[in-house]
């Protein structure tokens, strides 16, 4: 079975720059990491790999950079690694990033299951693992707790709805998106990361694309964009009461009604 795992490179920290013309975030340079719910979606490929043979091949979209996540895949048993790099695919929302991930996908070959986290850090939408599934025309499964069976022609999975837990069983070629906590992913192994450590990485960018559209990727092909991105205010402001109880609670009726709570 031949199985593709999406991941990203996410900002380390909430304290990130951002570009005040196009209002998305600058990742060269800033520290990084695996985006944590695709550490699950890895995870779930591998255990299926184990269980029924086949290959785990990742792919991401990011600067140069984003090649240390494709390193970290490798040390944790991925067998092969693509990178959308571009500075076209610069500043994509999820329909463009969707789009431009699917394109990726087709210049790698047919995969029989995809997988992805259900989210990532960074943006927190959920969109686009979906969205890519529509691209690629297959069928897709988010929101996925479990894995129950994986048959020749199709995987059962049970996903986690508002107020029940559905089991379907979706077939080959499709795509799962999971929650966090469905296995325990495992630990980069430093032996691995040695016998890796010269493997290609293949890069691809939109002169390798069927689809070399410029309007179709990055801001050209984002209908949707940030308008402005700011911290949110921090009020430290305090008052130290110390009163007796009757009082305290007439004071703090007082500054409710002044507060306009009540």
């Amino acid at each position: 079975m031949k199985i593709l795992v999406c991941i990203k490179q996410v900002p380390e920290s909430n304290k990130v720059e951002v570009d005040p013309v196009t209002g998305v975030l600058k990742r060269d340079g800033a520290a990084s990491k695996m985006n944590p719910y695709d550490l699950y979606a890895l995870e779930c490929a591998f255990r299926i790999r184990e269980q029924v043979g086949g290959s785990v091949h990742v792919i991401s979209m990011g600067p140069p950079q984003a090649k240390q996540v494709i390193r970290e895949a490798f040390a944790m048993g991925a067998d092969g690694g693509t990178l959308l790099s571009d500075r076209k695919f610069g500043g994509a929302d999820v329909l463009a990033t969707s789009y431009t991930i699917a394109q990726g996908i087709k210049a790698c070959g047919t995969f029989d299951l995809i997988f992805c986290g259900r989210q990532t850090t960074d943006g927190d939408t959920a969109q686009v693992g979906p969205e890519i599934s529509e691209w690629l025309d297959i069928p897709s499964v988010a929101d996925v707790v479990k894995i129950n069976k994986v048959e020749e022609d199709g995987i059962t999975v049970s996903m986690d709805l508002p107020g029940e837990v559905e089991v379907a069983k979706v077939q080959f070629p499709c795509l799962l998106a999971v929650n966090k906590d469905i296995f325990q992913p495992r630990l980069p192994s430093y032996v691995k990361k040695m016998e890796t450590k010269d493997r290609e990485i293949r890069v691809v960018s939109l002169a390798d694309m069927k689809d070399q559209d410029e309007m179709h990727y990055g801001l050209n092909g984002s209908p949707t964009q940030v308008q402005k991105i700011f911290p949110p205010a921090v009020n430290d402001k305090k008052e130290v009461w110390e009163e007796t109880g009757d009082v305290l609670a007439e004071k703090l009726f007082d500054k409710i009604v002044e507060m306009k709570f009540a």
